[in-house]
């Protein structure tokens, strides 16, 4: 019998000490800190921020950043390993994190001026300092270039108009990455610009979104700007049109690829150590043939997406890696983790609804991680794009 079920192809044997260290221990704040609350932070639809301290200090927030920004400048494949781990135990605590390091301080330290780095980096790494991005708007998910929100030069500065919606830690956020619309003065054309947005910025709104039955522990928010002035050095110099958007979403694909594995393995896992306990017609229901090729089929699929992602961090930390590979990762991953944990839920049986077992909660939460960021059909046909050279998005 397998050692580690959920390393059929010892995986482990082909990480680093220093990456099999960084799993471990964020392993353990997930069993020891986080799991004990999951159950009531779900069901109240809230995220334990008391928490985000605790995330900073294990080097959550920002890994790869380097040392001289205040990041724990670690490599992809330590950061894809705490991404699955931290989404072991919720797709809510991975978001959070997700987006503090792929999404808002990736942008600062790649289009951000050194005055920007110097000044948002270290806090944010050290957690006093939470950041959210805003792309998505109500109408324009999928097609993030259709965005309507705008800013016009005004006053030694900028003034920004428009709605952001699906927002994590929009709420709590101290600092917002809002991308917008500007008229280039040289050519007349509209270029998508990165602003940053402190919260209490003038005509800066930031609701709560309510009624969500996916994602409850999470922050989710809107980000109203009505004539929300900014002064010049709040412009990300570097950031230029759709790319620099999408070179976020990159990274933060990435690290969902990692993510879908840990919330697979959640309910794999549990659905093994049910199947081994709970006897029907006189013997556990692991020993039904029926039940055998389920566990099969999950264990291989979270075998073939932990080798998918371990070689796309390889990938990542020599520069290679290309943005449609992430794509394959991303599509792949949250796809088969999601047919994973209904399997798991089919195993359990009607046990398999309750909040007894984590299995439903991460299938709610895979609904979005499976929407968000470039949905399944959005990402095969960036792949299709890739393979014949013909476009079909339009």
């Amino acid at each position: 019998m397998a050692s580690d079920p959920s390393d059929f192809y010892a995986l482990s044997d082909l990480l680093s000490p220093e990456e099999r260290q960084v799993q471990e221990t964020i392993r353990r704040f997930v069993d020891d800190e986080y799991l004990p609350l999951a159950r009531e932070h779900f069901a109240a639809g809230t995220f334990p921020t008391e928490l985000l301290p605790r995330l900073a200090g294990l080097g959550c927030f920002g890994p790869t950043i380097p040392l001289e920004y205040g990041g724990a400048g670690l490599n992809s494949v330590c950061y894809g390993l705490m991404a699955q781990e931290l989404e072991r135990g919720d797709s809510g605590l991975r978001s959070a994190a997700s987006v503090q390091s792929s999404l808002v301080m990736y942008p600062i330290l790649t289009f951000g001026s050194e005055d920007q780095k110097r000044h948002w980096l270290p806090r944010m790494a050290r957690g006093e300092a939470i950041g959210c991005f805003g792309l998505t708007e109500p109408d324009f998910g999928s097609n993030p270039g259709g965005m309507i929100t705008r800013a016009r030069r005004e006053r030694d500065g900028f003034v920004l108009n428009g709605t952001k919606r699906w927002i994590t830690n929009g709420s709590i956020a101290d600092v917002a990455v809002v991308w917008a619309k500007l008229e280039d003065e040289s050519t007349g054309q509209d270029v998508i610009r990165g602003f940053l947005v402190e919260k209490e910025r003038d005509g800066l709104e930031r609701p709560l979104m309510h009624g969500k039955w996916s994602l409850r522990a999470s922050i989710t928010s809107e980000l109203i700007l009505e004539d929300c002035w900014i002064p010049e050095e709040n412009l990300l110099p570097k950031s230029g049109g759709l790319k620099s958007p999408l070179l976020c979403l990159t990274q933060a694909r990435y690290g969902i690829s990692w993510g879908a594995l840990g919330a697979a393995r959640a309910c794999y896992e549990c659905a093994l150590d049910y199947a081994r306990s709970r006897v029907v017609f006189s013997r556990p229901i692991g020993g039904y043939q029926l039940v055998q090729a389920k566990l099969v089929d999950m264990m291989a699929e979270i075998t073939k997406g932990q080798l998918l992602s371990w070689r796309l961090g390889r990938l990542k930390d020599e520069g290679t890696m290309r943005h449609e590979q992430v794509s394959l990762a991303k599509m792949n991953n949250v796809s088969q983790a999601l047919a994973i944990a209904r399997k798991a839920r089919d195993i359990l049986g009607a046990n398999g609804i309750t909040d007894d077992y984590p299995i439903m909660r991460h299938m709610m939460n895979l609904e979005t991680v499976n929407t968000y960021e470039g949905t399944e059909d959005i990402h095969r046909l960036t792949l299709g794009r890739d393979l014949t050279g013909l476009n079909a998005f339009e």
